[in-house]
């Protein structure tokens, strides 16, 4: 089918195109709700520093197996991190502060980047956020050891790299589109709508109609122009 005939069929449906899009229009309107606010992020980087064992040399190998014990403790650390234990020992850490923030209320992911700990937070509100990571650096540095029992009881030694830096969160792509979208569905569903109405419509409108179901034309009315009588 041509351009020129979908045109021909959208501007004689274009009701039906239209219709669609207006019910999900004024869905859409009386349904908003504007999108919850994105919260804030802050993340911090770590390594391990761990010391040498007392009266041990500093010869290559036993370098080699600092560092060697450092990345471990460093995967270690990454696994503790995002689990619900570490969150409630940052809960208990705010509560020694008269801060009250529920474990559930702010989420942490963790990664291990080339043996660097990677520590990023993330909650509603900025001021709130700060002092959750400033209990979570505490958490880390001081409680460790409960979770790595493979250093026997002794606190694996963490250098903060940077500063703690709260950013607000961008706003999801969904929540920017999702009205878009509604209405893109409305107008794809309205050109279908017209399309099948069109090819359930027997009415025959022009010459070329008649003569493809077989019709012989004796004659032909043109249509008036503009202006005319």
């Amino acid at each position: 089918m041509e351009l020129r005939a979908f045109w021909s069929i959208f501007r004689r449906r274009w009701l039906l195109v239209l219709i669609p899009a207006l019910v999900v229009a004024v869905f859409s309107v009386v349904t908003y709700q504007p999108p919850p606010a994105p919260g804030f992020n802050v993340g911090v980087n770590f390594i391990v520093a761990q010391p040498p064992t007392p009266g041990a040399d500093l010869a290559d190998q036993e370098r080699y197996y600092n560092w060697l014990g450092s990345e471990y403790i460093v995967n270690g650390l990454t696994d503790w991190a995002v689990s619900g234990r570490f969150k409630t020992a940052v809960s208990h850490q705010l509560a020694q502060e008269g801060i009250d923030v529920p474990p559930g209320s702010f989420s942490v992911s963790a990664d291990n980047v080339r043996s660097r700990l990677q520590i990023s937070i993330q909650h509603g509100d900025a001021a709130t956020l700060a002092q959750v990571m400033d209990a979570a650096i505490t958490v880390l540095s001081e409680q460790n050891a409960e979770a790595l029992p493979q250093l026997g009881g002794e606190t694996a030694v963490l250098v903060q790299l940077d500063d703690p830096i709260v950013t607000p969160l961008p706003r999801s792509l969904s929540s920017l589109l999702d009205i878009p979208l509604r209405l893109a569905i409305g107008l794809a569903a309205g050109l279908g709508l017209a399309l099948l109405v069109e090819y359930l419509d027997p009415t025959i409108r022009n010459r070329k109609e008649a003569e493809e179901l077989g019709f012989a034309i004796l004659g032909e009315i043109p249509k008036k122009g503009r202006g005319e009588k």
